[in-house]
């Protein structure tokens, strides 16, 4: 007997995922519970683990193709010795879907820019071509259908007509990602597509633009292709969307660390031997960018639409580097935690995300964010936008400068902080009153216990 092995449910607002790594080949044995393959989604990894034993008979979707919920991804074939009966089964239904899938984008893009061309050579052909494929991309109810209503709603905000947007998923349906990729490169991709007139002008430089790359022959066995991971192309997409949507600046200042380090050379050891975690930067920073939040409230808040709306919790993300790019997991209600229960919780994030075992749960969320840059040795950089917050607190490297201080230059540990925050919510007033008042909690810890 098949059984399908189908896309689990990915978590709230995830409708899609993209295959990626097969662990098992079709005719390898499987027992049940061991995992399969893994699905990349915007935020993590998930694995996809057998319902029972049997044998891989069939895989309908190779690595990097894009899968829905509910969609079949292979066939398994309970118990043993059914390999070769269903093996010849097994691929209809992949090619099929593949078959039903793939000429949807194809007619609806590549045929019209053929049309032009073939014309001169044969005549009768190209017309014939042309009536058929041309009304697909310029439906837009067609194109609408095949976008969900968060995809179409985004489509709507950003004015995009999703009939010139080019779907990847099933059945040519049109994904986020699909629409980021396409904010991305709009602007020489309209042009292209204006007119009729120019459809024969204009697809000689679109066309001949992906294959400028390659044109350098000799250098084509030195170049690598590698297929950007899903949470690549969602951090990718999402950064230069924050950038079109947000009227994103930044505002810097300068803490002087010397307090902290003072409170953290003297404690340091009694902090561990009790709390079993070292007392680190980030509780600090945590406490005081708290402080900040509750006396600029805007900063800890959402616009949606023509309402902002304001925050009275406060679920801090600390963004952690990975080796697929950077996540944000979320201490949730940090204002009601200790700096120890702070810095535990912190190491454990990190840890999982180092790991890729982070939830969903774990990353969604979050109010106000923090990066740290220092930790790589930066000095001063531009954090963007961690959409749709407002706000986010960049942290930079400890570095000894000389200083002013009551009319003689001393040397103290200096560390530049940036805040890059939305205009549109928040005023530079504001924004520079805001990164005040977190210079003057870490300059005086103590103050952290109050205000903190």
């Amino acid at each position: 007997m098949a059984i399908e092995i189908k896309v689990p449910p990915l978590g709230e607002s995830l409708v899609d995922a993209v295959v990626g790594q097969w662990l098992k080949g079709e005719g390898d044995e499987i027992s049940r519970g061991e995992t399969i393959l893994e699905l990349e989604t915007d935020k993590v990894n998930l694995e996809v683990t057998a319902e029972d034993d049997g044998i891989l008979s069939s895989i309908a979707h190779q690595e990097g193709d894009t899968v829905t919920v509910g969609e079949v991804l292979g066939l398994l074939e309970a118990g043993a010795g059914g390999g070769s009966s269903n093996g010849a089964s097994a691929p209809a239904p992949a090619s099929t879907e593949s078959a039903a899938a793939a000429p949807v984008p194809v007619a609806a893009e590549a045929t019209p820019p053929q049309a032009p061309d073939a014309a001169p050579s044969a005549p009768p052909a190209a017309p014939a071509a042309a009536p058929a494929a041309a009304p697909a991309p310029l439906t837009a109810e067609d194109a609408g259908g095949r976008a969900a209503p968060a995809v179409r709603r985004m489509a709507e905000e950003h004015g995009i007509d999703l009939a010139q947007v080019r779907g990847s998923g099933p059945g040519g349906r049109i994904t986020r990602d699909d629409l980021f990729g396409y904010i991305a490169s709009r602007g020489p991709a309209a042009p292209a597509a204006a007119t009729p007139a120019a459809a024969s002008a204009a697809p000689s430089p679109v066309a001949s633009a992906p294959a400028a790359p390659a044109a350098p022959g000799p250098r084509a066995a030195e170049e690598e292709r590698v297929r950007l991971s899903r949470r690549r192309q969602t951090i990718a997409a999402r950064l230069v969307e924050a950038q079109h949507t947000a009227a994103m600046l930044t505002t810097f200042n300068e803490v002087d660390m010397s307090a902290i380090m003072d409170v953290r050379k003297r404690r340091k050891d009694a902090f561990k031997e009790k709390n079993g975690v070292n007392l680190g930067f980030m509780s600090f920073f945590t406490k005081a960018s708290i402080g900040a939040l509750k006396a600029f409230p805007q900063v800890n808040a959402e616009l949606q639409g023509a309402e902002l709306v304001l925050k009275h919790y406060y679920d801090i993300g600390i963004a952690v580097g990975v080796e697929e790019g950077l996540v944000v997991p979320v201490v949730r209600d940090a204002d009601r935690k200790s700096f120890a229960q702070i810095e535990r919780e912190i190491v454990e994030l990190a840890t999982k995300a180092r790991e890729n075992k982070l939830s969903l749960a774990e990353l969604s969320g979050g109010t106000f964010t923090i990066t740290n840059g220092g930790v790589f040795g930066s000095l001063l950089s531009t954090p963007i936008l961690n959409a749709p917050q407002v706000a986010i607190l960049g942290m930079h490297t400890i570095q000894e400068r000389p200083v002013v201080r009551n009319g003689e230059i001393v040397i103290r540990p200096m560390m530049y902080l940036a805040l890059s925050y939305d205009h549109r919510v928040v005023d530079g007033r504001e924004a520079v009153q805001f990164l005040v008042t977190i210079k003057n909690l870490l300059e005086d810890p103590e103050s952290l216990l109050l205000e903190g």
